[in-house]
C-alpha cells in the first residue's frame, strides 16, 4: 500500500491510517503524511494495480461487526451468571435469616403442628402452661400419626368454625321439568319379584331391526363391540311375548360403587364379579349420570351428542336376560320365587362430579348446584345401595 487512505477518505478515522507503513510513528498526524498532504486522493494501488476501495471498506466493516457480536454474546452470558448468583444469594440469605427449619424457603409454613397429646381429654382440663409440655416440635408428618383421637380433635376444631347448612332437595316436579325424557322412560313402580328396579318395556321393532344401532356406547367404544355383537344375536330370544306384542326387560342397578379416584373401586369391582349372584354393566365405568347424559366425554374436548337413557339401560341387558330367565321359569311362576341376581354399577364420579350443571341448569342458588346427580338417582331409586370408597387424601 503506497498511499494513506485515511487522510484522503474520512470514513474510517484512525483505523486504516495505522496500517500505513510510512506513518506508524507515535507522533503521526494527518499533516505530516508525505504522500497525501493537502491532497484528496481516492484510489489505492497495490502491486501497480488499481484496487476497489469500497471492497476494502466492506471487508473491514464486516470484520468489525463480527467482533462486536461476539463481544455482546460474552457480555450477555456474564450478565446471566451475575443475575443467577444474586438470586441464589438472596434465597440462601432468606433461608438463614427467617430460621424456617421445617418450613418452605422464602415462605414460613402456616402448619407448624406440635406433637399430639395421647389423651384428648387432657387438652380440655390443662392450663396453657401445662399444654407446653405436651406440644413439642413435630418430628413426623401429621398424616402419618396413628393417634386418631388426636386427629379427630383437630378435625372437630376446624369443623366448629365452619357453618354447615342442610341442603334442601328439589321437588320431584322440578326434576321432571329438567329431564322429561328420562322420567318418560323410567317408571315409578318396578317388578315386585326382583331385587333390582326392573320393568317391562314394549319393543316395537322386528327381527331384522338392530336394537343397538344408535347406541352411543357401541359406536364410540371399540373395546365393547364384541359384547354388543353377542347381545344382538341373543336379543330376540329373550323378548317376552304377550298378546301379539313384544316386551323387553329393563333394569337399573341395585347398588352403585362410588368414591374418589385411586381408592380401590376397581379392586372391589373385580372381587364382586366373582360372586355368582352379582352382575355388572357391560362397561365398568359408564359415567352416564355425571357426564355422558350431558354429552361430556372429557371437559377439555367440549360437548358431543348426549347419550339418552336408553343407551345406559342397554348396558344391563345381559343381566336382564338372566333375570328374565329366572322370572319366566315354571318353578318361579308357581312359587313366586324372587330372582337373587343383583346388578351393580361402578362409576366413581357418581359421588363427586357435578360439573355439568353450570352448562345446563340455571344458577338459581348463587353458586350452589340447584340439581345434583344424587337428586335424580334418589327420585328413581330412593332405596338404592351406595358403596363409598374413600382413602387418606394425603397418603394418596
Amino acid at each position: 500500500m503506497r498511499h494513506c487512505i485515511n487522510c484522503c477518505i474520512h470514513l474510517l478515522a484512525n483505523d486504516l491510517h495505522r496500517q500505513c507503513f510510512r506513518c506508524r510513528g507515535p507522533n503521526h498526524g494527518d499533516q505530516k503524511c508525505p504522500l497525501c498532504k493537502g491532497e484528496n486522493k481516492v484510489a489505492s494501488y497495490q502491486d501497480s494495480k488499481q484496487m476497489k476501495l469500497f471492497a476494502v471498506l466492506e471487508v473491514r466493516t464486516e470484520h468489525s461487526e463480527s467482533w462486536n457480536g461476539l463481544f455482546c454474546l460474552k457480555k450477555g452470558k456474564l450478565c446471566s451468571l451475575v443475575f443467577g448468583l444474586v438470586i441464589m444469594t438472596l434465597v440462601m440469605a432468606s433461608y438463614v435469616l427467617t430460621g424456617a427449619k421445617h418450613g418452605l424457603l422464602l415462605l414460613p409454613s402456616p402448619f407448624h403442628y406440635g406433637a399430639f397429646a395421647s389423651n384428648p381429654s387432657l387438652v380440655d382440663n390443662e392450663s396453657l402452661s401445662d399444654m407446653k409440655d405436651h406440644y413439642q416440635p413435630a418430628k413426623i408428618n401429621a398424616s402419618y400419626v396413628k393417634d386418631y383421637p388426636s386427629i379427630k380433635l383437630i378435625i372437630d376444631t376446624i369443623a366448629s368454625k365452619v357453618e354447615f347448612v342442610t341442603r334442601q332437595r328439589p321437588d320431584l316436579e322440578e326434576l321432571r321439568k329438567q329431564e322429561p325424557h328420562m322420567f318418560s322412560v323410567i317408571p315409578n313402580k318396578f317388578l315386585p319379584n326382583s331385587k333390582n328396579p326392573c320393568w317391562y318395556e314394549e319393543y316395537r321393532g322386528n327381527t331384522s331391526t338392530d336394537p343397538y344401532t344408535t347406541n352411543s356406547y357401541a359406536l364410540y367404544s371399540k373395546r365393547f363391540r364384541t359384547i354388543f355383537d353377542y347381545l344382538r344375536k341373543v336379543f330376540w330370544n329373550h323378548l317376552y311375548h304377550y298378546k301379539d306384542k313384544h316386551y323387553r326387560l329393563r333394569c337399573l342397578p341395585h347398588f352403585y360403587i362410588i368414591g374418589q379416584p385411586k381408592c380401590g373401586t376397581t379392586d372391589l369391582y373385580d372381587r364382586l364379579r366373582l360372586h355368582p349372584d352379582v352382575r355388572f354393566s357391560a362397561i365398568k365405568e359408564p359415567h352416564w349420570w355425571t357426564r355422558k347424559r350431558f354429552g361430556i366425554i372429557r371437559l377439555r374436548d367440549g360437548f358431543h351428542d348426549r347419550y339418552p337413557v336408553e343407551d345406559y339401560l342397554d348396558l344391563f341387558d345381559l343381566a336382564a336376560h338372566q333375570i328374565q330367565g329366572v322370572l319366566q321359569s315354571q318353578a318361579a311362576k308357581e312359587s313366586g320365587k324372587t330372582s337373587r341376581i343383583v346388578i351393580g354399577e361402578a362409576s366413581a364420579s357418581t359421588m363427586w362430579d357435578n360439573n355439568a350443571w353450570i352448562f345446563f341448569y340455571d344458577n338459581s342458588t348463587n353458586g350452589e348446584p340447584p340439581f345434583l346427580i344424587q337428586d335424580f338417582i334418589h327420585a328413581f331409586q330412593p332405596h338404592a345401595k351406595l358403596i363409598i370408597m374413600l382413602r387418606d387424601p394425603v397418603e394418596r
